[in-house]
């Protein structure tokens, strides 16, 4: 076998990343790494921690290379109350200093979210409307709107389309490890395009 080097840099990998994750005193840990292309000299940091026994996670975004940045962070926190399920997820971006909290109720198959933040709010309404269909429409305080259906195709597999008016059509497709992702910006009542990505999550 050889080994030559390719003047075709559209062959050469777009992201290498690794992951570790461990477990210490109740709580899960993991960390993972992103290097852009043929760049080890910068990379995008990824670490979670979780504990089950207080419903907890954590999150944090960073990026190293001459030294260690904070990008932004986030905890989430869930209780169980009068057979609801409520999560509070405060979110700080530390590069723009902007700040918002996700708010979550969830009961017998229909579930409200709230998002705030200082200039702007959302509020998505889901319903279970049975086994194998969700919906989900969303307003934002700019008068944007949105509404998403998630269709069950058994076996974890799932179909999301997404609608948002005079901007795109999403669909989501997950097969197994596989997920496919079209993304098809809308102008009025013609599509003007078509954005295709395709990945694979792979186990070790």
């Amino acid at each position: 076998a050889s080994a030559r080097p390719t003047s075709d840099i559209a062959s050469l990998p777009k992201n290498v990343w690794g992951k570790a994750s461990t477990n210490l005193n109740g709580w899960g840990l993991s960390a993972r790494a992103e290097f852009q292309g043929t760049d080890f000299t910068n990379a995008g940091i990824e670490v979670d921690a979780n504990n089950e026994d207080v419903d907890l996670d954590l999150h944090l975004e960073a990026s190293a290379g001459n030294g260690f940045s904070v990008n932004r962070v986030e905890a989430t926190k869930r209780i169980d109350a009068d057979g609801a399920r409520v999560s509070i997820n405060p979110r700080y971006n530390v590069e723009t200093e902007e700040a918002d909290v996700v708010l979550s109720y969830n009961k017998d198959g229909t579930s409200i979210e709230l998002t705030a933040s200082q200039d702007a709010q959302s509020v998505t309404l889901s319903r279970q409307i049975d086994d194998d269909n969700r919906v989900a429409p969303t307003l934002a305080s700019n008068g944007d709107v949105s509404l998403e259906w998630e269709r069950a195709l058994g076996d974890d597999n799932s179909l999301t389309a997404t609608l948002k008016p005079n901007d795109a059509l999403n669909l989501e497709w997950k097969d197994s490890a596989w997920t496919a992702n079209i993304n098809m910006p809308i102008d009025g009542t013609d599509i003007t395009g078509t954005n295709v990505s395709i990945k694979r999550e792979v186990q070790f």
